[in-house]
């Protein structure tokens, strides 16, 4: 690690959202530490709400959930993935939780009796915020994306916190602005002047970017290139190119050939040297390679008409295709379709089948009903958090002839319910951050299909969820084929369960998708693709 004082970069984006802050700020954070600096990255959001989760997946996507059991923005999942780094609590910051703070201090006294205002309680309370995780961590870097847009009213505190850290800072600090360049076909020119009016915003504010990312279809010509710089104040050399890419994964690459790493290192007057970038450019180019097999994955849920509901799983089918060289294909398929009568035509096309985490009764039966398909058979089958509950109640009702067998979550009765509330979470009223959340351990039955996975009889994965599977049915669960192959070394609660007589059924209350990497797949992810692979080999040439 280089030893080097602490440096903050800020990312703001303008015009729309949804730009890809996120994935700019995890690739800035991949090339320097391929420039051997120490980095982390956090995110600032603007919402009221303490952290999102208790936010609807299709307003907000996946809650990731850190090893400290935080739950957070699906950005911070970009991150880890980017950086191959575990983030915590200190990453993610709400405006929800700068004003608890405030207000508790408050109500506490600690403001000896003034007024309390948004300027200097609100933004002294994110500057410390900004500062805290180099100071605790001393990495040489840490880059904050603000979320939302520039000219959003709840922002602002944000966007005046860093105009006055930046000020206090000035030899240390660096801003990025994500923009829009729009290419206009029927005139057959890029339109700059989206890009002019969100740093006229920045600059009423008191910001001045020191680099504009111009997020476009196409390459745009010098001329333009030169025109932003002329009218932004900014230089050439730091106008860069964020063309539309068929994969996230390849804008590491693309803003190391536009220059991004070493315009941040000369802007700080920073030492850079030349770096290799073969990791990425192997991981891109046998992410659809043409010569290999292409397997399909069914995912099984009831937000499947947004898949960042799913964001995490999906890159970690992603990861593990690459581990496995074959190409993914992804057939989503709404549990609230799903009927007895059309349950094989729209499972059929599936190599292997996926139920993903969830809460809430919508849609359940048509899980169930899956899980009964994948068992009978034979297909390649993993349930994660929500799916391994199902693969129990579907197992109780058809193999253990409990007619009704179900959760409680969804059976407020005591009777029959094979899923039960964690002891914790029995008398809990408040909703927000109670659950179990983040890592713990899981203890490994040998010649299972999870330590071959694993390699170890000792393990630790992320958890998010309030049920459990309930331990009075155990015996009665292993004497009829069911195997419980992980379980908590200390509670004793249940894990990972499998099927004997089948060639890959497997389900799991943790979450290891919160833990793949693109050079380092989740190894139950791993399995699972190889499986549904060998799945695909035999039906071929079983026609």
């Amino acid at each position: 690690m280089k030893k080097h004082k602490n440096h903050y970069i800020f990312i703001t984006g303008g015009v729309i959202s949804s730009l890809g802050k996120g994935i700019i700020a995890a690739s800035l954070g991949s090339l320097l530490k391929k420039q051997e600096y120490s980095v982390t990255i956090q995110k600032f959001d603007p919402y009221l709400n303490i952290d999102p989760g208790t936010m609807n997946p299709y307003q907000h996507g996946e809650v990731f959930v850190t090893e400290d059991g935080t739950e957070t923005d699906l950005d911070l999942g970009h991150y880890e993935r980017f950086i191959d780094q575990n983030l915590s609590k200190k990453n993610n910051v709400t405006s929800g939780m700068i004003f608890w703070d405030v207000l508790n201090n408050e109500r506490n006294g600690k403001y000896l009796g003034k007024t309390v205002q948004i300027i200097p309680h609100i933004t002294n309370e994110i500057k410390n915020k900004i500062s805290q995780t180099l100071s605790e961590d001393n990495f040489n870097f840490i880059i904050t994306e603000i979320g939302g847009t520039v000219g959003d009213i709840e922002s602002l505190p944000f966007l005046e916190a860093i105009r006055q850290f930046q000020y206090q800072n000035k030899t240390t600090c660096i801003h990025i602005h994500l923009t829009l360049l729009p290419f206009i076909k029927t005139s057959n020119e890029f339109k700059t002047k989206p890009t002019q009016h969100s740093v006229k915003e920045l600059r009423e504010i008191g910001i001045q970017p020191d680099i504009i990312i111009c997020r476009c279809e196409k390459p745009f010509t010098q001329e333009i290139k030169s025109k932003i710089a002329l009218f932004c104040d900014v230089k050439e050399k730091n106008i860069i190119a964020a063309i539309d890419a068929k994969s996230i994964y390849s804008l590491p690459l693309y803003m190391h050939k536009e220059g991004l790493d070493t315009a941040i290192l000369d802007t700080l007057n920073l030492p850079k040297k030349k770096i290799s970038l073969q990791d990425w450019e192997y991981f891109n180019s046998q992410l659809e390679n043409k010569n290999n097999t292409t397997i399909t994955i069914g995912i099984v849920g009831k937000y499947t008409n947004y898949s960042d509901s799913y964001i995490s799983i999906v890159e970690s089918l992603k990861h593990s295709s690459v581990h496995n060289n074959c190409n993914l294909k992804i057939l989503w398929i709404d549990s609230e379709k799903i009927t007895e009568k059309n349950i094989t035509k729209l499972l059929a096309p599936c190599n292997g089948i996926l139920i993903p985490g969830g809460f809430g009764e919508r849609g359940i039966e048509g899980k169930v009903l899956t899980a009964k398909y994948a068992r009978e058979q034979k297909i390649p089958f993993f349930g994660i958090c929500l799916g391994l509950q199902i693969a129990i109640i579907e197992f109780a009702r058809n193999i253990l002839h409990i007619k009704n067998a179900n959760s409680k979550e969804f059976n407020k009765t005591e009777k029959d319910n094979v899923i039960t509330f964690l002891p914790e979470q029995k008398n809990l009223l408040k909703k927000g951050a109670s659950m179990r959340l983040g890592a713990y351990t899981c203890q490994i039955k040998k010649d299972s299909l999870l330590f071959k996975a694993y390699q170890s009889t000792i393990i630790s994965e992320r958890h998010r969820h309030r049920y459990e599977f309930n331990n009075h049915y155990k015996t009665q669960f292993e004497d009829n084929g069911l195997i419980i192959s992980g379980k908590n070394p200390n509670s004793q609660l249940v894990e990972v369960i499998e099927l004997k007589n089948h060639p890959w059924f497997l389900a799991c209350q943790f979450h290891p998708e919160f833990k793949s990497r693109p050079q380092k797949g989740s190894p139950l992810f791993n399995q699972f693709t190889q499986a549904a692979k060998t799945n695909r080999n035999e039906q071929k040439n079983r026609k």
